[in-house]
């Protein structure tokens, strides 16, 4: 069976997008992935839903452009559904996720632990139990790494505590000499307890949630939960809402190029780097503030629109700030393209080559670097990016220097992008009254944000409560790229192939 002949069983189920929702068995599950992967196609998201006491509902989002397809996979109670993790290599982590929080286990013979870390007994699971079981007394995990044998092959364990503010994450190094043989990585140890927290909030109140999930990301998430309650309501927002919405995430995109250019800078040596970026985004943090309230903008996005307006004074004081911050940025870019020791450090280090890329799902930057093209502002745009014509960057190299170059390419598109919304910005409201929607009712989410495409699954529980909420980061389907990129490297140069990808941590602490 064909894509399309999936697509005429599923049902338009999302207004204003190009999402339909698709109801299949379990058995039905490996054919639709399958046939999704054979038409070019990612899957974006995996989780479970409680429904009557116990998890035995899987959700999947998935993505072939121009399509965006929202499965659900009733399941049998107690009964496992089959695992796709040959199919799409990031889902295994994915559905041992699932099994962690939800009790749904897969055909996957990786049985690992994902996200528990013997903080809870195993047989319990926190999006299944209420309430939650205490923590086992003396909790021990032994985590079944996997290990390399050879004469000379040696582990370098680091991590989880790393210096510094940097969040917990293990990285387990077999190598000989300084060669990196393998890397295998462990995630998801602060233990947030985020998606049980949503089912504690009002609806119309959970955008403030999925906006610290990971906060770099914050106008993305809270974007998309909002994209998620507004389809299940029919609520069409404002074109200037909307405007105002892409404003804000390109101005977050623009805040973290800026902030990882100079930071890969000085990985590279190449201090002079840092400090110039370091500037210019703290800058830019303070032309945001001034004009739209806050310097990470976590409350701007609010259902119905955005929190507040754009003064035609503060557009004009912004838009010329932007054209100082170009000159500045084509500067610098001269700068690290001549500078031999940087480009020495960039090329060749931390390769992942488009045909791998493609195989293991690499999506965002990370992917278009390595000649992968997915962007849902092009390929799937919601309003207002299907007036805007963003421009498609990408690069074939796959290595930190393509990586690099990328983050400039796109710290110029969103300029260009945001100067075009500052010069066109819709005359209206910027924001309306959203109902709550009935009980049961899901919508999903997708937003195009500096990493890649972050969802939100939302479902409606009685009373305007939240029945689930599952906000997916891109980084679940970059993080094992990362191992590939450091093999056959040296560790010293770890930190700068693991900055260029700039993953979250956050985003993996369900």
């Amino acid at each position: 069976m064909s894509l399309a002949r999936w697509m005429t069983r599923a049902t338009p189920a999302q207004a204003g997008a190009a999402v339909s929702s698709l109801v299949v068995e379990s058995h039905e599950w490996r054919d639709l992935a399958q046939d999704v992967a054979a038409a070019g196609g990612r899957l974006l998201a995996l989780w479970g839903t409680n429904r009557v006491g116990q998890c035995d509902t899987l959700h999947a989002v998935a993505v072939a452009p121009p399509r965006i397809l929202a499965v659900t996979i009733p399941l049998a109670i107690d009964r496992g559904y089959p695992g796709v993790e040959d199919v799409f290599p990031s889902a295994s982590r994915m559905q041992r996720a699932v099994f962690d929080l939800c009790g749904l286990r897969s055909t996957d013979r990786d049985t690992r632990p994902w996200l528990r870390h013997a903080a809870w007994p195993a047989d319990a699971f926190p999006l299944a139990a209420d309430p939650m079981p205490s923590p086992p007394q003396s909790p021990i995990d032994d985590y079944a790494y996997v290990r390399v044998e050879g004469d000379g092959v040696h582990e370098i364990p680091v991590g989880p505590v790393h210096a510094g503010i940097i969040e917990p994450g293990h990285f387990r190094f077999s190598v000989v000499g300084e060669k990196v043989l393998r890397l295998e990585e462990r995630l998801g140890y602060v233990h947030k307890g985020i998606e049980r927290r949503f089912t504690e909030l009002p609806i119309l109140d959970g955008h403030r949630l999925a906006a610290r999930v990971s906060g770099d990301s914050g106008v993305a998430y809270a974007w998309s939960y909002c994209q998620a309650l507004e389809r299940m309501t029919g609520t069409v927002v404002p074109p200037r809402a909307s405007w105002l919405r892409a404003l804000a995430l390109e101005l977050e995109r623009i805040a973290n190029h800026l902030g990882d250019l100079g930071a890969l800078g000085n990985d590279a040596g190449f201090a002079f780097g840092l400090a110039q970026f370091s500037r210019l985004k703290e800058q830019l943090l303070r032309a945001t503030e001034q004009v739209l309230g806050q310097r990470y903008l976590l409350d701007f996005v609010v259902p119905g629109g955005t929190c507040l307006d754009l003064a035609p004074a503060s557009a004009t004081a912004l838009d010329e700030y932007l054209a100082q911050l170009t000159d500045e940025v084509a500067v610098l870019r001269g700068i690290y393209e001549e500078h031999t020791g940087l480009r020495d450090r960039f090329a060749g280090a931390g390769t992942v080559l488009p045909e791998l890329a493609s195989w293991l799902g690499l999506v965002g930057l990370a992917g278009r670097a390595s000649g992968q093209t997915l962007d849902l502002r092009a390929d799937a745009a919601c309003a207002p990016y299907d007036e805007l014509n963003v421009r498609r960057c990408t690069q074939q190299d796959g290595d930190v220097l393509a990586r690099v170059t990328l983050r400039f390419d796109e710290l110029g598109e969103s300029v260009r992008v945001v100067r075009r919304i500052l010069r066109a910005l819709p005359p209206g409201k910027h924001a309306i009254a959203v109902t709550i929607p009935p009980v049961g009712a899901v919508g999903v989410g997708l937003i195009e944000a500096w990493r890649g495409p972050v969802v939100v699954g939302l479902e409606a529980g009685p009373d305007g409560s939240i029945l689930r909420c599952h906000p997916q980061d891109p980084s679940w389907h970059n993080w094992p790229a990362l191992e590939h990129a450091i093999i056959g490297n040296i560790v010293p140069d770890f930190p700068l192939i693991n900055k260029s990808f700039n993953l979250s941590y956050s985003g993996h602490d369900l």
